[in-house]
């Protein structure tokens, strides 16, 4: 498995995967693909944005979006995961390079801390965080406040 940013004709196979990821999580709001090109575009694009694709060599099996700010409550700067997705066929083969990579992003770009999420679906994203040096700090709630 070969980890790296995408390649521009890379750009709807990482939509594919993030409608995937998408579809996985059970958000409660329609996926839309435009909107997924725009995030992969400007992940891109923007030093202060990360994409990374895992590549089996005949192309994405997996995606992580990140950025880099200042934290909310504090002058620290510190980088989030956007998506982090790995199709369920290629589990095991690099996700510790990933985040490899996400690390060495984040710190140069200056971070002190990085942040990763996890599906309520993926219990166990939080084993792999926990080993690999991430601490829990928050549980994040969606409610629907009007049809879609």
């Amino acid at each position: 498995m070969e980890v790296r940013p995408p390649l521009p004709a890379e750009r709807f196979a990482c939509v594919r995967l993030l409608r995937d990821a998408h579809a996985a999580g059970g958000l409660p709001f329609r996926f839309s693909a435009p909107h997924a090109m725009a995030l992969v575009d400007k992940h891109m694009i923007d030093p202060d944005r990360l994409g990374l694709i895992m590549s089996d060599g005949a192309g994405p099996v997996g995606i992580l979006l990140a950025s880099a700010q200042e934290h909310p409550f504090a002058a620290v700067r510190y980088a989030f995961e956007t998506v982090w997705w790995i199709d369920p066929s290629a589990r095991g083969q690099g996700a510790g390079a990933m985040l490899e990579a996400y690390e060495a992003w984040a710190a140069e770009r200056g971070c002190l801390f990085a942040g990763l999420a996890a599906l309520a679906s993926f219990p166990r994203a939080g084993v792999i965080y926990r080993r690999r040096g991430y601490r829990e700090t928050e549980t994040h709630f969606l409610k629907p406040l009007a049809a879609e």
